[in-house]
């Protein structure tokens, strides 16, 4: 009878997503979280992309501008004005700042216009937003496999729009190919479903790397033959730690002037967030960038429900107006993200487990099929019951991102401190050397991760002169 109240939105329990692997992981280290001193056999929590690296600059930033956390403007209070209600097109001030910290993260090589910003509470919202403007109930956006896995929440559940899948393969690193971005578009129509886009992440999550400029070019001729939309998700775009250069999409429209000559510009829409790049995301910023006026009007319209707080917007505006604190932010984080990542892969490759090279992220993309009791997705969720219950890591496996091949896992490194990172690659080590199947043994990993080190520091050495090059210019 308390059913029938209830619209069939709330009583029902299918399409959220709430029911998969990545969300009980998570519930499991809810239950049983990990502490070195009050739970030190707890779950350590690596199934959460949150960058937690470089909190200390951030502090110190406001432990010496004291005005912008008092709310205070010139010596004078900013309380009642930003207490007051502010429309939902957000503060000026703050927009021009993100717009200019958004081509700094890109190198700026691009340019982006403040009045082509909506603001959006986080980068979930952005993706669900654009969502309602493009597409109707029952029509598909085509996504490249593996994804995050929440965008079968944030794509599909209040929108009923559909994703069908864009199978990438480990064979070729799980890149975009032509072909591959055809077989998606054609299941949909055999399936009669109308593909109104395609959405890729880039950097992508779950495997922590960049898009080559020939993937977007597909991309991009892709969507001019069959005149759909483009969403591009770059709220990993400041976390770029190694070569390639990172390259937006908008760049490469630029690039090849299809801005002056076709209307794809209007069909390209970017998405942001300071959640990753900037390690925020309890203060809900996110955005939506697009030259489509029609759609800014409406996603604007739409922003109203799910709003950014003028006082986040105030505080945010004066640190991001500090360039010589955002150059400082983004060198250092990137460095320290290369640093934790290369602890999490040699920990790994240790024992035997390599990861999909990266230059990326917050995560790494760990293959652990030689770990599996038989090769099939049965054998992936056996294997990954026993990481969190045995082990006592909550990492995500590779179904929930939708991957095609069973035995892949995403592994999240900027979360924890050193310490519970040591104590993970510990747990692992105990765990998979019984089974007898270290592929590599660990002299030869210790070699490797050398190597490695000896690289990465060559390349970071380089990139480091050349950014004290341009900043001196």
């Amino acid at each position: 009878m308390q059913k029938m109240l209830l619209s069939e939105k709330a009583t029902s329990n299918s399409s959220h997503g709430q029911d998969s692997s990545y969300f009980l992981g998570w519930q499991e280290y809810e239950k049983n979280p990990y502490h070195d001193v009050h739970n030190p056999t707890g779950i350590i929590q690596m199934g959460l992309a949150e960058n937690q690296l470089s909190f200390d600059i951030i502090e110190s930033w406001i432990a010496t501008n004291v005005d912008s956390t008092d709310f205070h403007k010139n010596g004078k209070s900013m309380f009642r004005e930003l207490a007051l209600f502010q429309d939902y097109h957000g503060l000026p001030a703050f927009k021009n700042v993100l717009a200019e910290f958004m081509a700094e993260i890109r190198g700026n090589k691009l340019r982006f216009e403040a009045n082509k910003i909506v603001l959006t509470a986080g980068s979930t919202s952005a993706n669900e937003t654009l969502m309602f403007c493009l597409a109707e109930p029952g029509q598909a956006f085509l996504v490249p496999t593996p994804y995050y896995p929440g965008f079968d929440r944030d794509l599909k559940w209040r929108t009923g729009v559909e994703i069908v899948p864009i199978h990438c393969s480990s064979s070729d690193g799980f890149r975009l190919t032509e072909s591959a971005l055809e077989e998606s578009y054609q299941q949909a129509q055999e399936l009669k479903l109308r593909v109104k886009g395609v959405l890729i992440t880039n950097p992508s999550n779950p495997l922590g790397t960049t898009m080559t400029k020939k993937e977007l070019n597909y991309l991009i001729n892709f969507s001019i033959a069959k005149r759909i939309h483009i969403v591009s998700d770059e709220i990993f775009s400041g976390t770029v730690f190694d070569s390639p250069q990172y390259t937006s999409i908008a760049e490469l429209v630029v690039e090849r002037k299809l801005n002056q000559m076709t209307d794809i510009w209007n069909r390209i829409h970017i998405v942001y967030s300071l959640s990753k790049d900037l390690g925020l995301p309890g203060f809900r910023v996110g955005l939506i960038y697009s030259n489509n006026e029609k759609l800014l009007s409406a996603a604007t319209k739409m922003s109203s429900f799910g709003l950014v707080s003028s006082q986040t917007q105030f505080f945010l505006s004066k640190i991001l107006a500090d360039k010589k604190f955002t150059r400082n932010y983004i060198r250092t984080n990137k460095k320290r993200i290369r640093e934790r990542k290369e602890m999490l892969v040699c920990g790994l490759l240790n024992v035997g487990i390599k990861c999909l090279d990266s230059n990326a992220g917050l995560f790494c993309w760990a293959d652990m099929r030689h770990l599996l009791g038989e090769n099939s997705f049965e054998g992936e969720m056996a294997l990954w019951k026993k990481i969190v219950y045995e082990v006592g890591l909550n990492i995500s496996p590779g179904s929930s991102c939708h991957c095609v091949e069973p035995g892949w896992f995403r592994i999240c490194f900027a979360n924890v401190s050193k310490e519970a990172l040591s104590v993970s690659m510990n747990r692992i080590k105990a765990f998979v050397e019984p089974m007898g199947r270290v592929a590599n043994g660990l002299s030869q990993g210790e070699v490797v991760c050398k190597y490695w080190r000896m690289r990465s520091l060559s390349k970071w050495v380089s990139q480091l002169s050349f950014s004290d090059r341009e900043a001196d210019r």
